[in-house]
């Protein structure tokens, strides 16, 4: 028997990857209109990292300045030429509505040897958005655009069609999986936030400050944007604190030479607060700081630290500060501008909260706290997952990973 009947047609497939510009696998496919001033336009732009496509308001013929648009359809790979340095780069839905962009968004179509689906999953990764940002010189404002022809020249390692689609296959059952994990995750915080809801539906709600001993913030010093390391001083971001949720990581690393107040560091049990952010539902989210977080972390100017006296069960301020009606008294309270959401100590403390006796507080703290276990739970392994996800499609992309050895393990 021949040694063609006996071969692997995978082991087939993984020796013909190609090394070949991203012009083999992609053509310039831009189709412009002209602008009608009695027409509206719905328009899209794209999100940074491989994230997808970024829907925007639509807008008038009659108001826009441009003469022309790129009409974006289905199934196109598409991407910012002023922002492609930071990954601006999507491939649009199969169901994508009639959408335009301006001139700086060119599209393109997908030859034959290319699958679209690999090429959604392609874009996320750092190889492709480091690609980008070589081609795109300068800095800041002068960055020069990525021309469509200077895209295409871009040369990547990409298999074959059917491993192609072979490693969409795998990578998406990881996805699949991933998503059911974050089904279950806001199912279980819906039914936590109807279950508070309910139980405090017939309490009594009183200012705050009559219920605290302080309020204590931090500093915004200098910072390098990268996790700080066990030994190192770390300031929290704005994205450290989430409704119930205290994340170490999201910190910056101070730099050499910047010191913090003592009273700014924080501590095992705090209850955290963000004062501003760039979306007012991050505005006034509280949390609980774990009993294991590590020494060094510092509150910044936008995250205070709430101290309530004996008769307010921090777990339960927790609770109540996620709150539908302390919600929207937040909404109310917040000022700023669009991109930056902020709601002073003053306002703080006059938010009005549920306050039953203390027993019945840890009462509903408990019931709480327990059911939103089930959705922490859920977001754990979903991270964990998309680490084994990150490391799996880096494998087989490097080809370190056999495809059948994948394929076994989902």
């Amino acid at each position: 028997m021949s040694d063609s009947m006996n071969s692997d047609p995978a082991a087939g497939d993984q020796k013909r990857w190609v090394r070949a510009p991203l012009s083999r696998f992609l053509a310039l496919s831009v189709r412009t209109v002209a602008v009608d001033p009695g027409q509206d336009y719905a328009t899209v732009g794209v999100l940074n990292k491989g994230r997808g496509l970024l829907y925007r308001e639509p807008i008038s013929g009659r108001s826009t300045s441009y003469k022309n648009l790129n009409r974006i359809g289905p199934g196109l790979l598409i991407y910012s030429r002023l922002k492609a340095f930071e990954g601006a780069i999507a491939v649009t839905p199969n169901d994508l509505p009639e959408s335009f962009a301006s001139q700086e968004f060119p599209t393109f179509a997908f030859t034959p040897e290319a699958d679209p689906d690999f090429f959604r999953i392609l874009i996320t990764t750092s190889e492709m958005w480091s690609a980008l940002q070589s081609m795109s010189k300068g800095m800041g404002g002068r960055r020069e655009r990525v021309k469509a022809s200077d895209f295409l020249s871009i040369v990547m390692n990409i298999p074959p069609i059917s491993l192609q689609k072979r490693i969409v296959g795998v990578i998406g059952a990881v996805d699949d999986h991933i998503a059911a994990l974050d089904r279950e995750e806001t199912a279980a915080d819906s039914a936590a936030s109807a279950m508070a809801e309910s139980m405090l539906a017939s309490s009594t709600f009183v200012p705050l400050k009559g219920r605290i001993c302080r309020i204590e913030g931090g500093r915004s010093p200098q910072a390098v944007d990268r996790i700080p390391a066990e030994h190192e001083p770390g300031v929290l971001k704005v994205s450290a604190v989430k409704p119930f949720q205290f994340s170490a990581d999201e910190s910056k690393t101070l730099a050499p030479g910047t010191e913090m107040p003592n009273a700014a560091e924080v501590r095992a049990g705090d209850v955290l607060v963000t004062r501003a952010s760039g979306t007012i539902h991050r505005v006034g989210a509280a949390c609980r700081v774990p009993s294991d977080v590590r020494s060094g972390l510092y509150l910044s100017d936008k995250t205070l630290r709430i101290v309530p006296d004996d008769g307010l069960d921090p777990n339960f301020l927790v609770v109540a500060m996620a709150l539908s009606r302390v919600r929207s008294q937040i909404a109310i309270a917040a000022s700023g501008s669009a991109s930056m959401k902020n709601i002073s100590q003053s306002k703080i403390v006059n938010l009005e909260i549920p306050m039953p006796d203390l027993a019945e507080q840890r009462k509903v703290a408990k019931t709480i706290l327990s059911m939103r276990s089930v959705g922490r739970a859920c977001r754990a392994e979903s991270h964990r997952i998309r680490q084994f996800r990150a490391a799996l499609l880096s494998g087989l992309l490097d080809r370190t990973i056999d495809i059948e050895s994948a394929g076994l393990g989902v």
